[in-house]
């Protein structure tokens, strides 16, 4: 088994974007500049929301919090999405979920303008997306590919099977995973809670990846000797012998199936690192695409 190291590979693409922003800056461009939209007091969005300005700061970013109450309007989230819209000194901007269950998340993704839309959710991205055209790629998706990539894990051909169809990981990993690309020209079965023989599907996998949200769900019998398992699940349980009162777990079961993967990426440390730097990469190039128009 070798690890998949997502906080390694993370250090070393911001170091990679942080010498980008040196050269952009050096030729008279500006930092990118990254906004983020926080409604209430999740835990879990609040230590996420810290962690990418914190990421901002490495990187030679300008960064932008805006906080905002838990019984906030949609009316007021919608104006505030308006006005980073229309500020050309914003390259690119992210409204963390989940929402209050009174604010409709499906208007609010398709509010922001698909140009700064740097968690590749609007419907206008994905659908570029899913025709190969140049766009911001959904973040963990996205931060995945390049672990794959960067770790020259070898997908062609192979059977790729995902567990969870969400809109955020699954179903744009499906695409991603089976395009005709470096990391791509899989066979994939995307898989979901009504899928049957689930077990029996998995086994198939040379390359697992698993997004479902339930904790050590994936078990070493559901998985083929020498798989590649990407774990994208990560859920806090309590652990009265941790100083914080939990510990972190991801959807694999992850002592028993390292013993048979041939490749895995650890919770935390994994995927949840490459989301974050996923977000600097589709600012920078935001900032790149304005730098190009005004100089045109």
């Amino acid at each position: 088994m070798q690890l998949i190291d997502g906080k390694a590979t993370s250090n070393a693409i911001k170091i990679e974007i942080a010498e980008e922003v040196r050269k952009l800056t050096a030729q008279g461009g500006k930092k990118p500049h990254l906004a983020a939209i926080l409604v209430g007091e999740d835990g879990a969005s609040r230590t996420y929301v810290n962690h990418k300005v914190k990421s901002c700061e490495q990187v030679g970013f300008t960064s932008s919090l805006y906080k905002f109450d838990a019984d906030t309007s949609e009316e007021e989230l919608l104006k505030t999405i308006d006005e980073l819209n229309n500020n050309a000194d914003v390259d690119g901007f992210i409204v963390q979920l989940p929402l209050p269950k009174h604010i409709n998340e499906t208007k609010v993704t398709e509010a922001i303008d698909p140009e700064k839309d740097v968690d590749g959710f609007h419907p206008t991205n994905l659908g570029k997306m899913m025709l190969g055209l140049p766009t911001f790629l959904p973040a963990t998706p996205y931060g995945i590919v390049q672990l794959l990539d960067r770790y020259n894990i070898e997908t062609s051909g192979k059977k790729c099977v995902i567990i969870g169809r969400s809109h955020i990981v699954g179903t744009p990993m499906s695409l991603l995973m089976s395009r005709n690309a470096k990391v791509g020209n899989c066979t994939v079965t995307l898989t979901h809670s009504r899928t049957q023989n689930l077990k029996e599907e998995c086994q198939q996998a040379d390359i697992l990846i698993v997004a479902l949200g339930r904790a050590e769900f994936v078990t070493a019998d559901m998985v083929k000797e020498g798989a590649v398992v990407v774990d994208v699940g990560i859920t806090r349980i309590e652990d009265p012998s941790k100083k914080s009162g939990f510990s972190l777990k991801g959807d694999v079961k992850f002592d028993e199936v390292a013993e048979k993967a041939s490749w895995i990426t650890p919770v935390p440390g994994g995927v949840g690192p490459m989301t974050v730097v996923s977000l600097l990469m589709n600012t920078l190039e935001s900032a790149r695409r304005k730098s190009v128009k005004e100089s045109v």
